[in-house]
This record gives structure tokens, C-alpha cells and sequence, in this order.
């Protein structure tokens, strides 16, 4: 099912076939202003029909959201003052006033996950005045608990998890805890992991609505995470677009999360100095990581019209997942399937591990507060290079330059024999 939006009917009303169109002078003689701000860019948003048969047209105004209508009667064009009017809580059900009440009081929006979501309150307002907390609004329960969370601080890509989970359940059940606990143990999609995320998510959105249940219990199959090979991770970013394989580069080069990528700004980064500022997530410390030549020339190819280096992290999610399946079948590696956004963090990692065997570099690298989190890259690096950890490509250079060239491609000097000064890198 679609999700709600101002263009295809938000508040469930019946939608014009002139929806989202500039009025024009033969449709209202005149061209409406915005009641509030002035604004002359107003867009049809659906018709409203009363409970006494009367029809209204709603408008949107585009710069400060607001609502308004016009009724269809027969007015004197002198009679502005009554042709142009907010919507009155006496021509409607209670589901119309209360939507009403929300534009008197500026109804505002929260973009969450590409969804735009509208709350004021009022619903919740009504509930606990009537002494019921019944969730017969799935929609606008849902809105009306993001919008609190958005309030108390909780950042976006957190409200866009927590946003998917809730209307998932609200697809499938009617958001009862009956309902929602027959459904999780039924479902072969999430598995336990989410299930258990699912659980937390839902007794949040209950606690909200001054519910209460008995929560299921989900406990996570602890698992080590998947690490590709490098090959795997360059046909990724070599198939990807130049935005999303940019994007892709800087996981790859910083270990950073994904969405302190994508929160980036053209300040973060030093392009003489081929260094990258990250601003943490999850209170991790915020850290000052190199980046490549090949970075610096992948970024020079971007437009810099906005402050931000990349888009919404939920567009580069959905970007990612399209391109990793078909480069996947294209090129008929599964593997590739297997790799999400947060793998190349956990490739980064075990990689410096692998390079330098220090684990406390590892931590200051992934922004880690505590080394315990950190020490699973041992294991998995011990597990991938257990055949190799005593094979080295062995190079020796004969001058200054042959050394430099040696050391830019990551070999490490061992000795000097002879004259000749000798290096070697891990294979």
C-alpha cells in the first residue's frame, strides 16, 4: 500500500483529478494567497466533502505547508472575506476536527526514510480526554510516536529504522500485542536479530500509547561478521554510479559507518592534505582519517551546490541495494549479495589489523570507546590469514627512490645486506 503523502491524500480525504496543479482563473476566478504567509504558490490538495453534501477544495500552500479551503458556494465576488476560510470542527466527524485543530496549530513535517510524515497531537489529545487508548488510527499513532522520538533528540536514521519496523506490523496486524506477538513468531522474513529489534521498537511505540504487554523473547544468533575479498569490494564500487561509488570509496578507505559518510560536509574534508574529518555516531570519538589520490579525484568530479557531500542516507541505501543486486547477477558472484553497507567497515578493520597488528590502531581507526569491541577483528584476522602468516612478497631496492616507491605500495624495510636495502609485504 502506498504510504500517505500531501499529494496522493494524507488525511484520507477523496483526491481531485486536478490534485498537485496550480489553480488557474477559469477554475477559481482568482488566484488564492496563502492565508499565512502570503505565498502565492498554492497547489490543489484533493476536495473535501461535508457531511450536508457541500463540497471544498483544500489547498497547499508549498513554501509553509499550511492547509486551507475554499467552499463551493455560489459567493459574490465581493465576498472574499467568506469565499476564502480555514475549515471549521462543526462540518466534520471527529477525525476532520481533529485534523482541523492541527492546522490551527501548524501542523509540521518530518521527512523519515523518503516518507513525509504530519503530526500535531491532537489525536493523542483526544484519547486521553475520552479515557481510551485504542490504536484505531495505525497511521497516525505511528506519526505521532516518530514525531515524539524527533523531538527527544533521537537521530533520523534511527526514526527511519524504527519507522520501517512499526509499519511493517501496522501491514500485517492491527497493531494489538496479540496480533503483533502471532505475527512474529509466524514470519520467515526477519530473522532473529530484527525480531528481537522489532520487539523493543514496538513495546517503545506501546509504552507511548500508555499500553503494555508481555514481550516475546528473541534472542540473536551470535555471528561473526562476513569480510569479502577486496576483488569483491572494487566490483562493487567499479559498477556502482560515480555518487554511490564515491560513497562506497570512503567506507572502504575510512571504515567509517555509513552514516557518518553521509553526513559529510565539503568542510570535513582537506583536500591538500588528503584528510577527512568524521563526525561520530553511537558516541564513538570523532577522528581525523587519510584518504587517497583516488578519492580526492572521485570527489573533484562532484557538484558542490550543496553543504552536505552526499544525499539522504536513505537514498544511498536504496541506490546500493538495486546496484549490488544486479551487479551481482550480472557478473554471477553471490557473494556479492552478501556484502552490506557495514561490511566494509568490518573489511577496514580487519585489514589494518592484518597490516600493522595493533589492535589499539584498530580502535583509534573505527572511533571505538572501548577495546572490547574491537577485539573480534583478532579472530577474524587469525581466521582469514592463518595459511599466511609467514608468506611475504620480498623486494629489494638498490637506491633512495627504489625505497620510496616500495614504501608508498606498503612494503616494510627488514635490513640492509650488502648495500642493498631489503622489504617485504604480507601477501
Amino acid at each position: 500500500m502506498a504510504e500517505p503523502t500531501p499529494e496522493n491524500g494524507a488525511f484520507g480525504d477523496k483526491a481531485s483529478s486536478n490534485d498537485g496543479k496550480l489553480p488557474t482563473k477559469e477554475d477559481t476566478g482568482t488566484s488564492p494567497l496563502c492565508p499565512r504567509c502570503g505565498s502565492n504558490r498554492i497547489y490543489r490538495d484533493g476536495m473535501r466533502y461535508l457531511t450536508n453534501g457541500e463540497s471544498v477544495q483544500r489547498w497547499l500552500c508549498r513554501d509553509c505547508n499550511y492547509r486551507f479551503s475554499q467552499t463551493q458556494k455560489q459567493n459574490k465576488p465581493s465576498q472574499k472575506s467568506s469565499e476564502w476560510n480555514l475549515i471549521t470542527a462543526s462540518n466534520f466527524s471527529l477525525e476532520h476536527q481533529e485534523r482541523s485543530e492541527s492546522h490551527m496549530r501548524g501542523a509540521r513535517t518530518l521527512q523519515i526514510g523518503g516518507l513525509n510524515l504530519v503530526t500535531s497531537g491532537t489525536r493523542q489529545e483526544t484519547a486521553q480526554r475520552e479515557g481510551t487508548t485504542q490504536l484505531t488510527d495505525k497511521t497516525g499513532k505511528i506519526v505521532e510516536f516518530l514525531w515524539n522520538l524527533s523531538q527527544n533528540g533521537v537521530q533520523s536514521n534511527t526514526l527511519g529504522s524504527y519507522g520501517a519496523v512499526l509499519r511493517k506490523l501496522a501491514k500485517n496486524t492491527d497493531l494489538t500485542p496479540e496480533a503483533v506477538k502471532e505475527y512474529l513468531a509466524k514470519d520467515k522474513e526477519w530473522n532473529e536479530a530484527t525480531k528481537a529489534m522489532a520487539v523493543i521498537v514496538y513495546g517503545s511505540f506501546l509504552k507511548f500509547n500508555n499500553l503494555s504487554w508481555q514481550p516475546p523473547k528473541y534472542k540473536p544468533v551470535d555471528k561473526a561478521p562476513f569480510i569479502p575479498t577486496e576483488a569483491d569490494i572494487d566490483q562493487l564500487i567499479s559498477g556502482s554510479g560515480r555518487i554511490l561509488a564515491t560513497f562506497l570509496q570512503f567506507l572502504k578507505e575510512t571504515g567509517a559507518r555509513c552514516g557518518e559518510v553521509a553526513k559529510l560536509k565539503w568542510s570535513d574534508i582537506d583536500f591538500e592534505r588528503k584528510i577527512v574529518r568524521i563526525t561520530p555516531e553511537k558516541g564513538s570519538r570523532a577522528r581525523v582519517l587519510p584518504i587517497s589520490r583516488k578519492l580526492i579525484d572521485m570527489l573533484s568530479n562532484h557538484s558542490r551546490q550543496t553543504e552536505k557531500v552526499f544525499a539522504t542516507l536513505y537514498s544511498l541505501k536504496s541506490n546500493f541495494y538495486k546496484t549490488r543486486k544486479s551487479i551481482a547477477f550480472k557478473l554471477q558472484n553471490p557473494r556479492l549479495k552478501e556484502i552490506g553497507l557495514h561490511t566494509f567497515r568490518h573489511w577496514k578493520a580487519t585489514m589494518e589489523y592484518h597490516k600493522t597488528k595493533d589492535i589499539l590502531h584498530v580502535q583509534q581507526v573505527l572511533g571505538h570507546r572501548d577495546l572490547r569491541n574491537t577485539l573480534i577483528y583478532i579472530n577474524l584476522e587469525k581466521a582469514l590469514f592463518q595459511n599466511a602468516d609467514d608468506e611475504f612478497h620480498v623486494k629489494v631496492a638498490h637506491n633512495l627512490d627504489e625505497a620510496c616507491k616500495l614504501l608508498e605500495v606498503g612494503f616494510e624495510y627488514i635490513a640492509e645486506i650488502d648495500g642493498a636495502r631489503v622489504f617485504r609485504k604480507r601477501k
